[in-house]
């Protein structure tokens, strides 16, 4: 009726559901111009806490780098401490026998590779130790252990830093071979042992290559280079016998092969 009345020419009236709208609509040209100046007050508080400052300052890629490399050094001069050719003169610990023991050398052996122990004399212990077939199996599973562990160290700690730092041509194209056929060109770095283990873990943790295909990748490509050193090392005793003369061979023909495809390719590297 209010509003007929109105239409009407009568008295202008309001409904009750009109008032209330017009009275918070006035509220939010009060209040709101106040409320907008006051809101930036606690993000301006917490940007410049002191506590937050550090906490971005440790996060940042510089010191994330800079906890890799002593990390690594730590992980390097605790080798040089603690001699692992023990691991070839004594054997394992007693106290561990079956798979226990073989769970336990595979994890030594991926700590191992991460302080930049050589695969291969820990190959030739993981032969020894446990023989060709168990040996074999062990030192693969440290293997693609102790590549993960490097492979998440430098790509958590180092690559953020480190990327921007591949100005160099040939940087480049090794980053850009890394990224774009990851599984293909570490499958190469394995087979042929040209490329020290721990240098191709860390370069592939910088590049865009991704877990899946670096692990498998690593994992397919040591088995016939691994296998090689695990029978030499449970046939090291008896160095004329035709197993431990084929294994010396598989050792020495991949890296002759790999050699000559480094010289052959090394103009990729230097860009085109």
């Amino acid at each position: 009726m209010l509003d007929a009345t109105t239409r009407s020419g009568g008295t202008a009236t309001a409904t009750p559901q009109a008032a209330a709208t017009e009275l918070t609509v006035a509220t939010d040209l009060v209040v709101g111009p106040e409320t907008a100046v006051a809101a930036p007050a606690v993000p301006t508080a917490v940007r410049t806490d002191p506590a937050a400052r550090l906490l971005r300052a440790l996060l940042s890629p510089w010191a994330r780098l800079s906890l890799l490399v002593v990390l690594l050094a730590a992980a390097a001069s605790s080798v040089l401490l603690f001699d692992p050719q023990r691991l070839l003169a004594d054997g394992w610990p007693p106290q561990l026998g079956g798979a226990a023991a073989a769970a336990a050398f595979a994890v030594a052996y991926g700590l191992c590779t991460v302080a930049f122990v050589p695969r291969p004399l820990l190959n030739l212990a993981a032969g020894a130790v446990f023989g060709s077939q168990l040996g074999l199996g062990t030192a693969l599973a440290g293997t693609v252990l102790g590549a993960g562990a490097a492979f998440g160290l430098g790509r958590i700690l180092g690559q953020d830093a480190l990327r921007p730092l591949l100005r160099a041509r040939w940087l480049k194209a090794a980053d850009g071979q890394l990224s774009r056929h990851g599984f293909r060109s570490m499958m190469v770095a394995r087979l042929f042992p040209g490329v020290p283990f721990w240098a191709a873990n860390y370069c592939a943790a910088v590049s865009r290559m991704g877990w899946l295909p670096f692990l498998v990748a690593t994992a397919l490509g040591s088995i016939p280079n691994t296998a090689a050193y695990a029978v030499a090392g449970a046939r090291a005793s008896s160095p004329t016998s035709p197993a431990f003369l084929i294994a010396m061979a598989l050792i020495t023909l991949p890296a002759l092969a790999g050699t000559v495809v480094a010289w052959r390719k090394r103009h990729h590297l230097r860009g085109r």
